[in-house]
């Protein structure tokens, strides 16, 4: 796949390397230079990979470029004290869509910290990392959950984009466990045998 990506920070860098290890065509670049160029690179997808601050801003330059690509989404919009910035709607991920209409948004990659998708592969205890996708295009969504099986995780389908916004406030809550309390976030949820039918 032809893949560009939207930033040049750390998860740019490591999705990119990721892909690239995977044998796909990555061009990365920044709001200092290349912007277009990645966006326009990315015939099979696009990674918006940049703070949420200046997401919204940077989708609505780009609207044009981006129509009609899968457009996937890892921002959270979390501030300080690990307040969800987008708590009362609409989420980042909506948000961004509206921005560029066209765009075939989806919601991916935005739960763990950059240093997990460094890893090659993310497994924890044999088990492969689980990777949620929020979506409303379906063939959308089957290209991102390609390039999460090629970073090696089990992509996930949990709905809509209309759905985003409760990985946002995941987020948010995850963040907070980790950083700020120092909790294994993992343990708030048993095995599926013990979740109910």
């Amino acid at each position: 796949m032809r893949i560009g990506i939207i930033g040049n920070g750390a998860m740019a860098d490591a999705l990119g390397t990721q892909w690239r290890r995977a044998g796909h065509e990555v061009a990365a670049g920044s709001r200092s230079g290349g912007l277009r160029e990645a966006a326009e690179s990315g015939t099979d997808a696009v990674l918006l990979a940049v703070p949420y601050e200046a997401a919204v801003q940077v989708v609505a330059e780009l609207e044009e470029v981006l129509r009609g690509r899968v457009l996937i989404d890892c921002t959270n919009p979390v501030g300080p004290g690990f307040a969800l910035l987008t708590a009362g709607g609409p989420a980042a991920a909506e948000r961004i869509a509206a921005a560029a209409p066209a765009a075939r948004v989806v919601k991916a990659f935005n739960l763990c910290h950059v240093d997990v998708w460094r890893l090659t592969p993310p497994v924890f205890a044999g088990r492969p990392l689980a990777v949620p996708l929020c979506g409303d295009d379906e063939a959308a969504v089957s290209v991102v959950r390609h390039l999460a099986r090629d970073v090696g995780c089990e992509p996930l389908n949990a709905g809509g984009l209309d759905r985003a916004g409760l990985l946002e406030a995941t987020a948010a809550l995850f963040i907070r466990l980790w950083v700020g309390e120092g909790a294994d976030a993992q343990a708030i949820a048993p095995p599926v045998a013990f979740a109910g039918s």
